[in-house]
């Protein structure tokens, strides 16, 4: 990642999964995600970072889940 606003685009959508404490905000963040894969997929983002950013995301909902 050498593109600045790339990376902080990326540890952005981290720290907003990471900071749900709803599963309203969790959709919220779910729509962030799907939004940062449509802009940066079509300029060949690599896909092992959107598949981190998935595994952030499901293992979040998991731990939501378990909570309520």
């Amino acid at each position: 990642m050498k593109n600045p606003s790339l990376k902080n685009s990326y540890k952005k959508v981290i720290a907003v999964i990471e900071s749900c404490k709803t599963k309203e905000q969790l959709l919220g963040a779910k729509r962030m995600l799907n939004n940062f894969k449509t802009l940066y997929g079509t300029v060949g983002f690599p896909k092992a970072y959107l598949y981190s950013l998935d595994k952030v995301l499901k293992d979040k909902y998991i731990q939501l889940t378990c909570q309520l």
